[in-house]
């Protein structure tokens, strides 16, 4: 993965991935609904500002979260999908209570296709094959 960083906060780092045409995001510590909003926020800039289809969400690095999806949530996505997003290939936190909670909010979201892996390196190669056409 070739990235050129964009972004590093201590909340989270978004870089993208021109090899693949996708934005990487690394979330970091903990986190409630006001930092999963601002984070949040960050990323519908960056992919306005490198429009692509894919985001490789890696939250393996969330030692704890309390986010659930809100109305707030809803319109993000939405905003998301209108700046060109289609796939998120979603990491879980090792963290067993905040992979309970992400789990929770993942059930909830049929657009746009997010699927949740256990590692980097699998959600990368299933993100790598969406989109091509066969």
């Amino acid at each position: 993965m070739q990235l050129h960083p964009i972004l590093d906060t201590p909340a989270i780092a978004i870089g993208y991935d021109s090899d693949n045409q996708w934005l990487y995001t690394d979330w970091k510590g903990e986190h409630d609904q006001e930092s999963s909003q601002q984070g949040r926020l960050l990323i519908l800039e960056c992919l306005r500002k490198h429009p692509c289809h894919k985001i490789l969400n890696d939250n393996s690095s969330i030692t704890r979260t309390t986010v659930q999806l809100s109305v707030w949530g809803a319109w993000w996505l939405e905003e998301m999908m209108r700046a060109g997003l289609e796939y998120v290939a979603w990491v879980y936190p090792r963290n067993f209570e905040a992979r309970q909670a992400t789990e929770a909010t993942l059930l909830l979201i049929q657009k746009p296709v997010v699927v949740s892996f256990d590692d980097v390196a699998t959600a990368y190669l299933w993100l790598q094959k969406q989109g091509q056409k066969v």
